[in-house]
């Protein structure tokens, strides 16, 4: 699945690509929001760790990731 991150004065959005479901994700950024810490923490698939100050975020896109067909394809 795909997370894009969009961060107050920075001229590129964080992309991760994640193992979690939607909804976790969503939980993870809605308590983000919520908590005191002032922090959001996402892991990607490969284990790095993303932390982005709640304060500079400026929207959350979850989308699933999408199987695109690449070469040749018949129809």
């Amino acid at each position: 699945m795909e997370v894009k991150i969009g961060v107050q004065y920075a001229s590129r959005e964080l992309v991760l690509e994640s193992a979690q479901s939607p909804a976790e994700v969503e939980n993870l950024v809605t308590e983000a929001l919520a908590a005191d810490n002032n922090v959001l923490s996402l892991q990607d698939e490969k284990g790095r760790r993303v932390i982005v100050p709640v304060a500079k975020i400026a929207y959350v896109e979850i989308a699933e990731s999408s199987n695109r067909p690449f070469g040749f394809t018949t129809r």
